[in-house]
């Protein structure tokens, strides 16, 4: 490239009077090329931008997608955690399918539900399927 040329172009009140497309070659006006090390093609002389803030965007997308898709869930699972492992026999739950029961009995990861006082019916389910502690709403 060893011609600069210039499409439109105006010196004051001297402006063309129509546009051309030959090379100038006077003039006050000059643009820098620099020459690449590389042995590539000659690039203008003009200040790059950061690669940090090229990349903010994408950064930042990645920021978002961590608070929305994992911490939001691992905080409810630590409340699930912390509920279940206060609960205690005569406490009121909800299962997640709908269940009303009183706890009778604990153990280990099972827990044992009167759900009916005229039957005395009885029910084990996982403490994974207890949804709701409704003796400790009144507390909150």
């Amino acid at each position: 490239m060893s011609n600069v040329w210039i499409i439109a172009q105006t010196d004051g009140g001297q402006a063309p009077s129509r546009i051309t497309s030959e090379p100038v070659t006077g003039g006050e006006e000059s643009t820098v090329v620099v020459q690449d090390p590389n042995g590539g093609p000659p690039t203008p002389d003009a200040p790059r931008p950061s690669p940090w803030i090229q990349f903010m965007p994408l950064i930042l997308i990645f920021v978002v997608m961590y608070l929305l898709l994992m911490r939001g869930p691992r905080k409810q699972q630590q409340k699930h955690k912390q509920m279940v492992q206060s609960l205690n026999k005569n406490d009121r739950v909800r299962t997640i399918g709908g269940i009303l029961g009183t706890i009778v009995e604990v153990k280990g990861d099972e827990v044992v539900l009167k759900i009916d006082e005229s039957n005395n019916t009885r029910i084990r389910v996982s403490t994974t399927a207890i949804g709701k502690n409704l003796s400790q709403e009144g507390k909150d």
